[in-house]
């Protein structure tokens, strides 16, 4: 099934135009591992124009962290086209994606990424300076507040449990304060009140004009999205708002 692709930002940087769009046409993603070749995106098109809090669902191999990389100009396609404010990107620089990404996009990585030689302060601390935020230091302080980690700023890593780990993840990226939010799995190391938190914060941001992609196999969390992509075998097999309208999240139970 053919959709349509294309993610509006808002300007965040001197360096990006009014309308920064990225839009993905016919996208098709393989891996060659030895003698295999694996298919993770097929014919990809899809168009997301409004600020809004998008779930992208699907079950583990669908495709759904192959599409939120090549959203996020992580990752190239190897066929199709990816292009920021209609200029291609398929085949720009590191340093280029890099130059646009810094100032438009944030992640919340599954796996964390957090530096472990940092505390829970300087890993989020490094996200708002990569990003040129000025007053990077009250705004690290900010952000651990709102996730709950007020008390735990001077941990490394290291001491940190899964979940509080994945709360810095989150701190990082909305101390960005980038217009549009990417996140793989926000919620799948955290306890229910803990992910019920977090989801209300990332709705917070989409009601605050920014973009806000979720991937996740949750079908329950797709029930608070504007809109929701559903993927299955690298394509998109429908598109559109919850099945059976939007709920808030005190309606949510997993």
């Amino acid at each position: 099934m053919d959709q349509s692709t294309s993610v509006h930002l808002r300007e965040s940087s001197p360096d990006l135009s009014v309308g920064t769009r990225i839009d993905l046409d016919d996208v098709v993603k393989q891996y060659v591992i030895g003698d295999t070749t694996v298919t993770a995106l097929t014919d990809v098109n899809l168009h997301v124009d409004e600020t809004a809090f998008v779930v992208v669902l699907g079950p583990s191999g669908s495709g759904k962290t192959t599409l939120l990389n090549m959203i996020g100009l992580l990752d190239t396609p190897t066929g199709g086209r990816v292009a920021l404010n209609g200029r291609d990107m398929t085949g720009a620089s590191r340093g280029a994606q890099f130059a646009l990404r810094r100032h438009t996009v944030s992640f919340i990585f599954q796996t964390f990424n957090l530096f472990p030689g940092l505390t829970a302060l300087e890993n989020v601390q490094f996200g708002a300076e990569v990003a040129g935020r000025g007053s990077a230091a009250e705004v690290a302080r900010a952000e651990l507040a709102r996730v709950g980690l007020a008390d735990r700023m001077r941990h490394f890593p290291h001491q940190l449990s899964g979940g509080e780990q994945q709360r810095v993840a989150i701190a990082r990226a909305l101390a960005t304060d980038n217009p549009i939010l990417l996140a793989d799995e926000p919620t799948g190391e955290l306890d229910f009140g803990t992910g019920v938190q977090i989801l209300e914060l990332l709705q917070q941001q989409a009601e605050a004009g920014k973009t806000v992609l979720v991937v996740t196999h949750n079908r329950e969390l797709s029930r608070v999205a504007d809109r929701v992509i559903e993927l299955s075998s690298g394509r998109i097999v429908s598109d559109g708002p919850p099945s059976g309208g939007k709920c808030r999240t005190a309606d949510l139970h997993w």
